[in-house]
């Protein structure tokens, strides 16, 4: 139906009814200094031809994935996405589906969690997967909170190799609940003996990315030995493509793992919507935030699906509870699905060996070049390769239609990706080499 809008007449009859008398009075809450005081400067209208022209010619500024090679990754990677995942993300039926309340009207949506799930269990080797969280960064807030509320301790030990933007999520998290978070810096890239030392009875969990935020592989067993002999838990922040050819986190004995899916059929879109996994072992099931969907019959003998468990504590127990994952990504959880379905374990394994392969390749490509890596360390697809000058290399490579890396102190954080070519290697250690010989 059409939409019309009220008439002044009717807009000052409704003001009347509520005791104002002029629409700028429903805003006497905001204080003076906050309000514009001006109309917006939107310009004159545009028709519908005119305001599309402008939408394009706005976009085109964009630089894509599509008309250059991207070494970016840091958190969020350009693998490549099947052509049949949107043609069947973008059905109508899961497009716009609710939250999946009442089991009878809702098994299609239920399943495709049901089957995410699963997914993510055989992916990690844990017991339990909840029904999606945000994104990567609040996945780990909520793996420390129910850490700290299944131990009763408060301490959260975290290396400065995880994913910065995870630690300043983390931090925030941490402000309201009863976590403390203790960095402890780690100068070689990856876990050493200082990290390990700071393990004490008050540690409620320690935090390890595998691979961490700057492409390494830690070496993890003394830090769980160490973590589970002062009945702490060991959190896993995976990357779920390296978990192809990698032990899987419950092999190395994490109580919880949590991760950025994005690389499993999401596209970058220049930032998000992205998708947050959460794994737990069966004995933390019962505290896992959000919901789990689970198989069971119906009265007539045949499979089905329900929501299994709710996080709804939050009615009884408030801020003792864990949180309410409500509006979960569940659009993002089944294009992850349908992309596991697509590619296969085959498919995914021969994906996770290509990008290492590739780095590999880039390693030696930059080495030969005269050019260093930051750090002495094995990697899976992502590396730093130190330059004077980051964001100088960055635009060099942006005027030779190359997408740069992620610009740290004194090197660039490079990614590999099966969609990258032993050509577009080649150039891009061409720029940055050529950069050391001005």
């Amino acid at each position: 139906m059409r939409y019309t809008p009220n008439s002044s007449q009717v807009a000052l009859d409704m003001l009347k009814d509520i005791g104002l008398n002029q629409i700028e009075d429903l805003f006497n809450d905001i204080p003076q200094e906050l309000q514009l005081g001006r109309e917006l400067d939107l310009g004159p209208g545009m028709t519908e031809m005119e305001i599309k022209q402008k939408l394009n010619e706005l976009a085109g500024r964009n630089v894509n994935v599509e008309q250059m090679p991207c070494f970016l990754g840091a958190g969020a990677y350009d693998h490549y996405i099947p052509a049949a995942l949107d043609q069947m993300l973008m059905r109508s039926e899961f497009y716009t589906a609710y939250t999946p309340y009442q089991a009878e009207i809702s098994q299609g949506i239920l399943q495709s969690i049901f089957e995410y799930q699963t997914l993510i269990c055989n992916l990690t080797g844990m017991d339990v997967a909840n029904a999606s969280m945000y994104d990567g960064a609040t996945a780990l807030a909520e793996a420390c909170a129910l850490a700290c509320e299944s131990t009763r301790r408060s301490k959260v030990l975290v290396p400065d190799t995880i994913h910065p933007e995870y630690l300043q999520v983390l931090k925030t998290y941490a402000i309201s609940g009863n976590t403390q978070i203790e960095t402890i810096p780690c100068p070689n890239g990856v876990l050493d003996e200082k990290f390990i030392a700071g393990i004490d009875r008050d540690t409620a969990c320690i935090v390890i990315q595998q691979p961490n935020f700057y492409g390494n592989l830690e070496d993890i067993q003394a830090a769980e030995q160490t973590i589970h002999g002062v009945k702490g838990m060991l959190i896993m922040v995976a990357d779920p493509i390296s978990l192809a050819l990698l032990k899987p986190p419950a092999e190395w004995g994490a109580d919880i793992v949590a991760g950025e899916g994005q690389s499993l059929g999401s596209s970058l879109s220049f930032g998000g919507p992205y998708l947050g996994f959460l794994a737990v072992s069966k004995k933390l099931m019962r505290k896992s935030p959000g919901r789990i969907v689970g198989q069971t019959l119906d009265q007539e003998g045949r499979r089905s699906f329900v929501l299994t468990l709710q996080a709804r504590e939050q009615h009884i127990r408030r801020e003792k509870a864990t949180s309410n994952i409500c509006s979960n990504q569940a659009l993002n959880a089944l294009a992850a699905a349908i992309y596991f379905t697509l590619v296969g374990p085959r498919g995914l394994k021969e994906i996770a060996l290509r990008s290492h392969q590739l780095a590999l390749y880039a390693s030696k490509a930059f080495t030969d070049a005269g050019l260093a890596l930051k750090y002495q360390a094995p990697f899976f697809r992502e590396f730093a390769v130190k330059v004077d000058d980051p964001r100088t290399a960055n635009r060099r490579l942006l005027s030779n239609a190359i997408i740069g890396g992620y610009e740290l102190e004194d090197a660039l954080l490079l990614a590999f990706t099966e969609k990258r070519t032993r050509q577009e290697i080649d150039k891009l250690v061409q720029v940055i080499g050529g950069m050391k010989n001005e």
